[in-house]
């Protein structure tokens, strides 16, 4: 090994006037890259050179975005105290707690959180709650739960995230929404969370959001009810109609009782 060798320097390109400061619009960078393959010593040596750790890609990706999505808590931890930008937004509207929950790491999401990452995003945008129903992660979805995560956060391509955790046929993720509170009706374009558990054909699911008060005459905006999406026949099938069926009596029940409350109420005028 040489002795008095050149201390590391980081490219003119890569060196921000303020930490924390945006960067220029360049492809993946040598910070992008060690942050996104974990390099603890690379990024450091990177980061005590003077390399602006919020540089973007042209996407607008930052190297916090790259060290969340691969769950590398060291690099995040270094990018954060070196001034990275919590709250980043991509081309595509996620920030780093978006791609740390859709890791599934909840290591990377608690330290996001202690540096104030926003749990809630602007109206219509996938949401981190969103991307852990994606992933499939209970435990990251009772985080961010936890923290205060609007249950009810409306993507306009995936619905709320209990159609994304029902679309994906993530079971106890939707357990875990639903025994928060999550609108177990709320409608996509008029389409429910039931119709998705029946175009995936999950009889699990289906039975579960029917006990939480899922409506199965609810028609989407084609007009289908949710058995209208499963096979004749089938175990979907074979639930669908005992529950319409038990319904159906459910009403008629209500109906009667109305109607002898009438005849009393009726009776005691006369």
């Amino acid at each position: 090994m040489e002795t008095g060798a050149a201390p590391f320097t980081a490219p003119a390109a890569l060196r921000g006037p303020v930490i924390g400061d945006i960067g220029n619009w360049l492809d993946r960078t040598p910070v992008h890259d060690a942050s996104r393959q974990g390099q603890i010593l690379q990024l450091t040596q990177l980061i005590e050179s003077g390399v602006c750790v919020n540089i973007v890609t042209v996407d607008s990706i930052t190297p916090l975005h790259e060290a969340c999505l691969h769950g590398h808590i060291q690099c995040v931890k270094l990018l954060l105290a070196a001034g990275a930008q919590v709250d980043a937004r991509n081309i595509d509207g996620s920030t780093p707690l978006c791609d740390a929950s859709a890791a599934g790491s909840l290591e990377c999401m608690k330290m996001l959180l202690d540096y104030g990452a926003k749990v809630n995003p602007p109206l219509f945008t996938a949401s981190p709650l969103h991307e852990a129903c994606m992933s499939g992660n209970p435990e990251c979805v009772k985080l961010l739960i936890d923290v205060g995560a609007n249950l009810e956060a409306h993507d306009c391509h995936f619905g709320t995230p209990l159609h994304v955790a029902c679309a994906r046929e993530h079971l106890e993720c939707a357990k875990v929404l639903l025994v928060a509170g999550a609108n177990v009706n709320a409608a996509k374009l008029h389409e429910t969370a039931l119709h998705h558990a029946a175009k995936v054909k999950n009889k699990d699911l289906i039975e579960m959001l029917v006990e939480f008060g899922g409506n199965v005459y609810s028609r989407d905006n084609r007009g289908k009810r949710p058995s209208d999406y499963s096979w004749p026949n089938s175990p979907t099938a074979k639930c669908f109609e005992y529950y319409e069926s038990k319904f159906f009596q459910r009403l008629l029940e209500v109906c009667h009782s109305s109607a002898d409350f009438d005849s009393e109420k009726h009776l005691a005028k006369e």
